[in-house]
């Protein structure tokens, strides 16, 4: 998948009236965020596509991310975000895309970064630059059968979110029975629909999703054959493989949250346990 954590004062907390999001893909630029103050001072300094301004891209995966909000953003990772934003005097302007558009628009150079619960993988690690971890996150099974291996997923109508880590491991496996979808709202109407009988999700999202419901969400058991189902995911920000100062000031301002307690309440406030936290040294996982 995707799957998976103060400094300095800001006079005054980023204002103005939530950003109209103009775009519903991201390949281009939104409408304007909400206004840095004047006499903030930018804890470092680094170079962003539009001065002042964090572009930024964003799908829908709740309770990370989410196109709606201020600044056309919400969720985990948006509040992580404006925390640092406020750090560095910066607005926000989001562009909503999905899974498989968004890693793309960072290296292209049509957003500064991207947030949605997106793991640090080897492959991922080759193509943009990924911050420290900022959570952990698992794969998870979404079932009314409360199925958490992948062998009882064998000849069931299975789905999942085109672009998340486990995929093409699962095809290898399930073949033309795991169906792939946009997002993981696209998934989850299916699965409810009865179109699908089991949806394989971020362990965190899914429990957000179906909370409440007779549905079933557990964690995957390990499994040789799925490497995503055999370590907990560390969640990142995916940016600009050339921007080595914006990836030094992050990784900076993120161990600042993680010390202070910051990511703990924002993780709490979103409905996940404070333990996702403690991420422990960054890794990479195939």
């Amino acid at each position: 998948m995707s799957r998976s954590r103060v400094g300095s004062a800001v006079s005054t907390a980023l204002i103005g009236a939530a950003a109209v999001l103009l775009l519903t893909t991201a390949c281009g630029g939104g409408g304007g965020g909400t206004q840095a103050a004047g006499n903030c001072t930018p804890k470092h300094q680094f170079s962003t596509i539009e001065k002042g301004t964090l572009t930024v891209g964003v799908y829908d995966l709740p309770p990370y991310a989410m196109t709606t909000g201020p600044d056309g953003m919400s969720g985990v990772d948006a509040d992580v975000l404006r925390e640092i934003a406020k750090r560095e005097c910066l607005t926000i302007t989001a562009q909503a895309g999905n899974t498989a558009s968004l890693i793309p628009s960072v290296q292209q150079g049509r957003a500064d970064l991207a947030i949605g619960d997106w793991y640090r993988t080897v492959p991922r690690s080759k193509v943009v630059n990924l911050s420290a971890p900022l959570y952990l996150d698992q794969m998870g099974i979404v079932s009314d059968a409360g199925l958490s291996r992948v062998t009882e997923l064998q000849g069931k109508k299975v789905g999942t979110v085109d672009g998340y880590l486990w995929v093409k491991d699962l095809q290898q496996v399930l073949g033309d029975s795991l169906r792939l979808y946009p997002s993981a709202v696209d998934m989850n109407q299916d699965l409810k629909a009865g179109r699908i009988e089991v949806g394989v999700d971020s362990y965190g999202s899914a429990l957000f999703t179906h909370k409440g419901v007779a549905t079933k969400v557990l964690v995957a058991q390990p499994d040789d054959r799925v490497a995503a189902s055999k370590e907990a995911a560390q969640a990142t920000f995916p940016m600009a493989k050339d921007n080595q100062d914006m990836l030094k000031a992050f990784d900076e301002t993120i161990a600042e949250l993680h010390k202070d307690g910051t990511i703990t309440k924002i993780l709490e406030a979103n409905g996940l346990p404070a333990s996702a936290e403690q991420t422990g040294t960054p890794r990479l996982i195939p």
